[in-house]
């Protein structure tokens, strides 16, 4: 018999190990666990809880396979639970699904079965490591993806280029992770979702767990999340609370009606909490919305909701899955327009929908990190991409001669500009408007040769390819710090075309970039996700 755990990519289980008859349940405790979609796929048997000591086994065997997690979140689900959404004609690949691997609650061992630690295991799926040791997989994840981009620029015909050839596969020097001053509660906005729980209630108020696809999805409350603070918990289960007690339905699917949708909530360091509501109006007129922000208010007010202390109520009437201030503006019911954060001794002003890191602490770290990456000095221009709220630029504006801005949301330019007024730092300027717009028109204006230095902090969607071509085309350019907080994903791409060789094909002219350092910033303790800070040269 084979030890009580393994893993083989096979379609059958090892040697010695029999499978079940057609139709027959496997005997508790011995299980069956499958993870991935494909074929062939990975086995597993476990006949005992997952040892404490393996636990650092399993989180590694996460970054390799990041698609079980699907599967953690449904770990103890019932059978019927797993199977909805299968239909009636089924394919070979299905038919083969049902009769060689019977779905009998697929989880992985050692997982307990309450609905909270199911959330807890697909949203901080790190939560059971010791801290030190999450810090140990995000070092292995960063190593990964450095060898995929070493790999990457070699095919793209970059084997002459010394960096690509290094002993250990990276295509450059990777820095520790450098940890999170704060691990629990650390972050400063959380969104929470209103659909059916796990007792049928649609009136509940956490976040996902299962994939709309298998049309599993739970809403399970946040209670268990280390990662959310105590007020966002407090928030949600008040926001809960009056839903009960509302006449109007949540607005689960648009087409089905209703009208109450996600809460999200943003605090600072100091208490300051803002609350944000979601409102499908559908067809109420404005006499019967006005009743409805006025109940909201009174609840958060003078009501039960009132232990809340907010600062902030918005109301943002919706009629679209997200939506700016511009598309569907938000509504000050009661409080202060704005909350307040310090970072590194500069005061910043946060709108409703302003990009802030969600770290406030770990941010500070990141932007201490980024300065000294940069050696930006009094001769050159630093030039901060998707600047948000302009944290990056503001603190390392005492570096360089200048820094401009560019921002897509224009309420977060309006607090750039205000950030910038309030802490007396003059040599910063401001752009609203999409980067691949701005910045090509703001790189070919130029009618100086100063040296530039380029931050870019883009979402997970990474840079647009007008703007790689700008920089990239931009001969003054000649540091280039990528911040990214998802580099296995879009970011690969960017890295790659700032460092390919030159295609006039594809307008990328330019000398090409070569990746010099990486640091790894960890801003989301208990989970896989790190943010990389990359060095480009050339």
């Amino acid at each position: 018999m084979p030890s009580p755990c393994w893993c083989l990519r096979s379609r059958k289980p090892p040697r010695g190990v029999s499978t079940p008859a057609r139709g027959q349940r496997r005997a508790e405790p011995e299980r069956r666990i499958r993870f991935g979609s494909g074929l062939p796929c990975e086995w597993a048997l476990a006949t005992k809880p997952l040892p404490s000591a393996m636990a650092l086994s399993w989180a590694r065997r996460l970054i390799r396979r990041p698609a079980c997690l699907k599967w953690v979140a449904l770990s103890t689900a019932p059978e019927e639970d797993c199977r909805q959404g299968a239909g009636r004609h089924e394919t070979p690949r299905k038919r083969w699904m049902k009769e060689k691997k019977p779905r009998q609650g697929f989880s992985l061992p050692g997982l307990e079965c309450s609905w909270e630690e199911r959330l807890s295991s697909v949203a901080t799926p790190l939560w059971r490591l010791a801290y030190e040791e999450q810090l140990k997989v995000k070092a292995e994840s960063q190593k990964k993806v450095l060898q995929t981009l070493a790999s990457r620029l070699r095919e793209h015909g970059t084997d002459k280029l010394e960096i690509t050839q290094r002993p250990d596969g990276l295509c450059c020097p990777l820095h520790p992770v450098v940890p999170s001053p704060i691990v629990n509660g650390y972050r400063n906005k959380s969104t929470f979702s209103v659909n059916r729980g796990p007792d049928g209630n649609p009136k509940t108020v956490g976040n996902y767990v299962g994939t709309g696809r298998a049309k599993n999805i739970v809403c399970v409350r946040a209670n268990r999340l280390q990662n959310v603070p105590e007020k966002h918990k407090q928030v949600a289960q008040c926001y809960e609370e009056f839903l009960q007690q509302s006449p109007l339905d949540p607005c689960l699917l648009f087409h089905e009606g209703g009208h109450w949708r996600e809460l999200t909530v943003r605090t600072n360091s100091s208490g300051h909490t803002m609350a944000i509501i979601t409102f499908h109006p559908q067809d109420l007129n404005q006499e019967e919305l006005c009743t409805q922000k006025t109940l909201l208010k009174e609840f958060f007010t003078c009501g039960p909701g009132a232990v809340c202390a907010l600062t902030s109520l918005y109301f943002q009437e919706s009629t679209m899955t997200r939506s700016s201030h511009q598309q569907s503006p938000y509504q000050l019911l009661y409080g202060e327009p704005y909350i307040f954060e310090e970072v590194l001794g500069l005061k910043f002003r946060i709108s409703p929908d302003a990009f802030f890191q969600i770290n406030t602490a770990g941010a500070e770290v990141l932007y201490q990190t980024v300065g000294k990456l940069s050696q930006a000095d009094k001769n050159t221009i630093l030039l901060d991409v998707c600047c948000g709220t302009g944290a990056i630029g503001l603190s390392l504006a005492h570096q360089a001669s200048k820094v401009v801005g560019v921002e897509m949301v224009e309420q977060a330019v309006e607090d750039a500009r205000w950030n910038a007024a309030i802490n007396g730092i003059s040599n910063c300027e401001f752009h609203s408007g999409k980067a691949e717009v701005v910045l090509p028109q703001f790189l070919m204006s130029r009618e100086d040769d100063q040296p530039l230095v380029v931050v870019v902090n883009p979402s997970r969607a990474g840079l647009h390819y007008r703007v790689v071509r700008a920089i990239r085309n931009c001969e003054a350019t000649r540091t280039l710090i990528y911040v990214s907080c998802k580099p296995d994903g879009e970011a690969m791409r960017n890295f790659l075309e700032f460092c390919c060789p030159p295609d006039s094909r594809k307008k990328l002219v330019g000398e090409p970039f070569v990746p010099l350092l990486a640091v790894p910033v960890d801003m989301f303790p208990h989970t896989m996700h790190c943010e990389l800070v990359m060095v480009f040269t050339r």
